[in-house]
């Protein structure tokens, strides 16, 4: 065969227009690149209809972590953070990787258990933290294709899925152990180099992984980033990984943690541009709900989310179904966790809990799906979920503590009732009601439907026009000299009445149309009226007039706090009397980061603080794990036990001048943090600075 020869100029002047035409493609593609950010309203209604209709959905932590099933030399307590919280170095961490065969993995089945459960879509660790992978990754040998089992566990649950009409999603960590150029470093790595580590290269390797997760593998319903809380991630890293995600899967939905700021446990980002599509409260459920915010609950079934073997404390059904209705009732989603073994199975009481809840959610599903959250601020029985229908809405009452005089009150309800029934009933029997001045009332029967959560449906006429008790508001429920104290209500063309001696206010009460000065104890009540009737329950609170504390004398006070550093692993707040500090010394003021490792630590601080003036303080105590304040030898915050970052708070009368303070805190494994704060008479809520502490 003849060859044809061109000349050596004409070659190297294709590979330049090629190269100038492959820049120009580059340039056209950047510049194509759409800001979803910007997007209308009635877009993102749409993009987010399917996973508003959906409410319940199941959550799956699975990786390498399986294989050593929380466990680790003495250790029992590890689960997915286990390379971090045992402290494993990576050469240990990969030898987990020829063990992973889970040959009893069946994709069909662990989807057929979740639609069976109500669930409509399934979130799956494609990366946790260790870096690991359970896709065919092109990027990385660290992945599901290395182990023995060289299946695509992705690709195999994303067709079981498409099969069932369940929409697949990925759970992806932006942090990663294993990967050079993540960092930071875990500090205990002290043997492994940073250097040469370039974070920017990191983000283009996720990038390019991301870009295999939502082109290979179909339509993918939400990509739930995590790990985004180091100081190497920031916001604006977030608003170009959403928008980079969205210009592969326009319609995909993706949740706040790909952006920064997020408030700890409570799921929901600080202050400053809202990057992604809902909030994630983990491990808690908001304790109102709220209005105009998408937000989804993920919680564990134990008390962990990857395999522990050992792990034996598991919610209850009864508990279970009542948080799914308790979301439900604050516009929320469930996202409920199992970690499979690895063998590749559920555990068996994630499978008995599934079951259950899908029985319970064969006949009253309707009570959960598509539903709005309820019109009603709080009711004693239980919680209500909503939908619209024509000329009025159905209010869905989930009832868990059933009436033992057959009566259902329905309180502060204006409406006009158009029938009742129980959801159990096929045959929908029309139940009884009436009204009882603000309240309806309806007539059930003596035994409940279900021992756990009865629905019981009421139709009225028109949107709900609930009358809720007022609102009683002021500083705090105690006082020194005087409090101004607010009664509110949202509701209109109606008038408050009030009174201040604990009675139930009738129609011939005070008006309350100005703040009440109370110079006593007080206990106010509050009701709502309309054309001269009650239409709302009473709603009381006792505020109570104290004596400050007394300051004391401090004998040359000096700048700092005093503390002592202690090493351990425990579950609770040790007594640091009974064990010997590594360190201590003083301190500017409430700091952790003069801790030696980065686990297992605990602090005492112990000094004075210095009340500028008279009044009433709050103090907040705000730790991740336990941390307990006391003021002189009096506990006053107890806030001890292991949980993420976790506030509370107390409202303290003091005189102006030294009052002795303690802090005791402890970290077990994964986050840490302590933050002491003060808000009082002309000081807004801050840290404790330097400047008010002394020893």
């Amino acid at each position: 065969m003849s060859t044809m020869k061109f000349p050596k100029n004409l070659i190297i002047l294709t590979i330049l227009s090629i190269i100038a035409l492959s820049l120009i493609w580059v340039s056209c593609q950047k510049s194509e690149m759409k800001n979803y950010l910007s997007e209308t309203s009635a877009e993102r209604d749409q993009r987010m209809a399917w996973w508003r209709e959906a409410r319940f959905g199941l959550f799956i932590h699975w990786g390498l972590y399986a294989v050593p099933a929380g466990e680790w030399k003495e250790g029992k307590n590890h689960a997915e953070w286990i390379r971090t919280t045992a402290q494993i170095p990576l050469e240990e961490y990969d030898k987990f990787v020829p063990q992973f065969n889970p040959v009893q993995f069946n994709a069909d089945e662990w989807v057929t258990m979740a639609k069976a459960a109500g669930m409509k879509y399934i979130v799956i660790t494609s990366k946790h933290h260790d870096g690991f992978c359970l896709f065919d990754s092109k990027e990385t040998d660290f992945d599901v294709m290395s182990t023995p089992f060289q299946r695509d566990i992705m690709k195999e649950l994303a067709e079981a899925c498409r099969k069932q009409d369940m929409k697949i999603c990925w759970y992806h960590s932006i942090m990663d152990w294993h990967h050079p150029d993540y960092l930071p470093r875990r500090e205990w790595e002290t043997e492994r180099s940073a250097d040469g580590a370039n974070f920017e290269r990191y983000i283009q390797y996720m990038k390019n992984q991301l870009r295999e997760l939502v082109s290979n593998y179909g339509e993918i319903g939400v990509l739930w980033f995590d790990g985004e809380w180091e100081s190497t991630w920031n916001r604006e890293y977030g608003r170009d990984l959403y928008n980079y995600v969205r210009n592969l899967q326009p319609n995909i939905i993706i949740n706040n943690r790909v952006g920064a700021g997020r408030s700890g446990m409570e799921g929901f980002t600080k202050g400053g541009e809202f990057v992604g599509d809902f909030g994630t409260p983990e491990q808690t459920i908001p304790a109102t709900g709220l209005a105009g915010v998408d937000w989804e609950t993920c919680m564990t079934m134990n008390d962990h989310w990857g395999y522990n073997k050992n792990d034996q404390n598991w919610k209850s059904t009864k508990d279970l179904i009542q948080k799914l209705a308790d979301i439900a009732s604050k516009g929320g989603n469930f996202l409920l966790n199992i970690g499979p073994t690895a063998e590749g199975l559920f555990p068996q009481a994630s499978i008995d809990r599934l079951k259950a809840m899908g029985e319970w959610m064969k006949v009253n599903s309707e009570a959960i799906y598509g539903t709005h959250a309820s019109p009603f601020a709080s009711l004693v029985w239980g919680r209500c979920t909503q939908k619209a229908i024509e000329n009025g809405t159905r209010l869905y009452l989930h009832v868990f503590d059933w009436p033992a005089n057959k009566s259902l009150m329905v309180p502060g309800i204006y409406n006009q009732p158009i029938q009742a029934y129980l959801l159990a009933d096929a045959t929908k029997s029309a139940l009884n009601v009436t009204r009882v001045e603000d309240a309806l009332v309806i007539d059930v029967p003596a035994q409940a439907p279900d021992s756990i959560n009865s629905v019981v449906v009421l139709e009225i006429q028109g949107q709900p026009d609930i009358s809720d008790p007022p609102k009683i508001v002021a500083d705090q429920d105690i006082f020194i000299d005087e409090l101004s104290v607010s009664l509110v209500s949202d509701r209109e063309n109606i008038e408050i009445h009030y009174t201040l001696d604990g009675t139930i206010p009738e129609l011939n009460a005070p008006v309350a149309v100005a703040p009440l000065k109370l110079t006593a104890t007080t206990t106010v009540s509050g009701r709502i009226f309309r054309d001269g009737k009650a239409v709302s329950g009473t709603i009381q609170k006792t505020f109570t007039k104290v004596t400050p504390i007394p300051a004391v004398q401090a004998t040359n006070p000096q700048p700092g706090l005093n503390y002592a550093y202690y090493e351990g692993d425990w579950e609770l707040l040790p007594d640091f009397k009974t064990l010997t500090a590594k360190k201590s010394g003083t301190i500017p003021t409430f700091d952790i980061s003069v801790r030696d490792q980065i686990e297992h630590f605990g602090f005492e601080y112990a000094g004075f603080i210095k009340i500028p003036v008279d009044g009433i303080y709050l103090f907040y105590l705000d730790s991740d794990d336990g941390s307990q304040l006391f003021m002189g030898d009096k506990l006053v915050i107890d806030n001890d036990g292991l949980h993420g970052l976790q506030e509370r708070r107390v409202a303290l009368p003091l005189d102006a001048g030294y009052h002795p303070l303690r802090v005791k805190f402890f970290d077990k494994t994964g986050g840490d943090g302590l933050v002491v704060s003060i808000k009082g008479p002309g000081i807004e809520k801050q840290r404790i600075g330097e400047a008010m502490l002394f020893h």
